[in-house]
């Protein structure tokens, strides 16, 4: 992973100084191959990064996988040959190079309170200074004159959706209809090594936190500058994975590893405060969302459901990491709804993972979490029955994990729709009376409106136009099935495994009654094949495939909660492959990563475009709000890059 772009290179170099560190003869080799592109010493050249800050961070195995496969997503060639003794040199020497080390500077500065403050500086430039006093705390100053005034963010966005109950709603009011179109650039912050970013940024006091694939940023939030940075070794050297972003409770910001553990790093350092094993790798099991932190627990699942993972929702303490409950997806055999899993079915590998950030109710104490598809994914003939607890909204106690209702969007499914989409906690009334309600536009195609009370269905109503899998859902919460149509190479089934919908964050605003979110026009060609499950193979018993000749299409649509009617549609220009989604301000802009590549800014009343900004990337991400120094930024990972707009100072 620590190679970017390589060159090889065959030019003799002379360095005397390192022909006694590793050995010559891995000095030698370093140079002819390596030297004119990563320098002499490793720090870095104008073909190739720096590789002495990460060569700790790799164990002997990893290290030694790297040089015989190379990483070619990276421009590294593979040297499968460099064996035996001449290995042996190389790694010594490779072992030698050491990172240049800083001496940590200190600062006594004035603020314009007439005080001073004394600390270590994490970043500067001519007009800010971000100060660490001896108490860890971090202090973010802008000059002022020949003095320091102190901001800080009056408004956070300390989880992924912002609030506990997965609406990506910004009660911030700066930002409305009338001035959006001034909306600019503020500041950009670019991790090149991660792959396109899915995270959604969390700020605290100031502090804007960023995930990629086992790896976290803090950032001053009001400009952009990195104040520390964690990284761990991925599992497998050179893989490069996804994270979706970090929850912060405390004095703590809470992630989930590529190995299926959660983290819990200190909010003002990044230093590891402990390490938690949530699952076993060899069962497939890895993680990627963010997880919730909830009074004094934080709570996550695990991915793994195209490889046979049995899902599971756990949460730790968040003082020790300490387990405090889990509740499996998947019943164990005799438990309540293993008689939904009839006989020949792999309970242990039945999938239904909670890989996604799940929402919190705070006055009933009640989690809601998402499951994932049962495994196989195809093949159903190897797992007959309804299988619980797949496909699902759960309803759990949160001291407990004890399960007070379930919800099966799509029984016995065969699709690969997992009901692992933003679920959004509302008040709101329901035929005249105020009513608790949870939202959830499926990956099958429906959107619903429940009860979150006690899980009765209200509202099922397709969102999409090409779904011929159902008729409806019926008064009993089942869907209503129709024949489907084969054709050569399968069956067609519309929505598409990517769903008529996906992860993408959807929002509500209360004053329009409106839902908010990105929607795919696409179908599939389904096929079946057997499947037996093994660790580190996928368990999918069969496939699927684009329709030939079918244009699949991105439409950002609005949704009546109280009907399921859509209100008003926004088709977009770009191929559906993007996974971006939306933020909707109290004012009335909906945000939204549009599918050609723009950050576009609508009218969420009537859909019409208010403001737009080419990123020119590939959307896998989301955005969100906060308000630092006075001024509101609205923020959104694109590509490899963050980047907070505002409005003109």
């Amino acid at each position: 992973m620590f190679f970017r772009q390589f060159v090889l290179c065959l030019v003799p170099l002379t360095f005397a100084w390192a022909q006694n560190q590793g050995g010559e003869q891995g000095y030698r080799f370093f140079e002819a191959s390596c030297a004119l592109c990563h320098g002499s010493d490793g720090t870095g050249g104008e073909f190739g990064p720096n590789i002495s800050i990460r060569l700790p961070k790799l164990n002997d195995a990893q290290l030694t996988a790297v040089i015989h496969g190379g990483l070619p997503q990276r421009g590294m060639p593979a040297f499968p040959n460099v064996q035996g003794a001449q290995l042996s040199d190389l790694m010594g020497f490779l072992r030698s190079l050491k990172p240049m080390e800083m001496a940590p500077v200190k600062r006594s500065v004035s603020t314009i309170s007439g005080s001073m403050l004394d600390g270590l500086v994490m970043s500067q430039n001519s007009d800010a200074l971000e100060l660490q006093t001896s108490d860890r705390t971090i202090h973010l100053l802008r000059r002022s004159g020949e003095s320091y005034r102190e901001v800080t963010s009056e408004t956070d966005w300390p989880s992924y959706n912002g609030e506990l109950g997965g609406n990506r709603l910004t009660q911030l009011s700066q930002i409305d209809k009338s001035n959006v179109a001034q909306l600019a650039p503020k500041w950009i912050f670019s991790m090149p090594e991660a792959s396109n970013l899915e995270t959604t940024p969390t700020v605290v006091n100031g502090v804007m936190f960023i995930t990629s694939a086992n790896q976290c940023y803090a950032l001053d939030a009001g400009n952009g500058r990195m104040l520390w940075h964690f990284e761990r070794p991925m599992k497998k050297a050179g893989e490069v994975g996804i994270n979706r972003g970090a929850a912060i409770a405390g004095n703590r910001v809470f992630m989930a590893s590529d190995d299926a553990h959660m983290l819990a790093l200190n909010r003002f350092t990044g230093a590891l405060e402990w390490d938690t094993k949530m699952a076993d790798t060899s069962e497939n099991y890895f993680a990627t969302s963010a997880p919730l932190a909830i009074g004094s627990l934080v709570i996550s699942g695990t991915a793994g459901g195209e490889h046979g993972a049995r899902g599971f929702v756990a949460a730790f303490d968040q003082e020790t990491g300490r387990e405090a409950w889990r509740f499996w997806n998947v019943p164990a055999p005799g438990e309540p709804g293993s008689e939904t899993w009839k006989a020949g079915s792999d309970l242990k590998h039945g999938g239904a993972p909670s890989w996604f950030t799940g929402s919190y109710d705070a006055e009933t104490d009640t989690l809601y979490w998402q499951t994932g598809n049962p495994g196989p994914d195809y093949n159903g003939d190897q797992r007959p029955g309804d299988n619980l607890y797949s496909d699902c909204i759960l309803a759990l106690d949160t001291k407990t994990g004890k399960l007070k209702w379930y919800y099966q969007f799509t029984p016995h499914d065969i699709h690969d729709w997992d009901a692992t989409e933003p679920a959004v906690v509302a008040d709101a009334l329901w035929q005249g009376a105020p009513r608790k309600l949870l939202f959830m536009a499926n990956r099958n195609g429906f959107f619903y409106v429940l009860d979150r009370t006690n899980g009765k269905l209200l509202l099922a109503k397709p969102f999409v136009k090409k779904l011929n899998w159902a008729e409806s859902i019926g008064s009993d919460g089942r869907p209503v099935l129709k024949p489907l149509e084969k054709m050569q190479g399968g069956t067609k089934v519309c929505p598409s495994q990517d769903g008529a919908t996906n992860w993408y964050s959807s929002s509500y605003l209360p004053s329009t009654g409106l839902y908010y979110l990105q929607t795919v026009e696409k179908c599939d060609i389904y096929s079946e094949s057997p499947a037996q499950w093994q660790s580190g193979q996928t368990f999918l018993g069969g496939s699927q495939k684009p329709v030939a000749g079918d244009m699949p299409q991105k439409v950002l649509r609005a949704i009546d909660v109280k009907t399921g009617k859509v209100v008003w549609e926004l088709p977009q220009v770009g191929h559906a492959d993007s996974w971006g989604g939306t933020l909707v301000t109290q004012t009335g802009v909906l945000f939204a990563a549009e599918d050609s590549g723009r950050f576009i800014a609508v009218d969420a009343q009537t859909g019409k475009q208010l403001w737009s900004f080419d990123a020119n990337q590939f959307w896998k991400a989301s955005p969100m709000a906060y308000q630092f120094d006075g001024r509101e930024y609205v923020a959104i990972a694109s590509g490899q890059t963050v980047m907070a707009f505002g409005l003109p100072n």
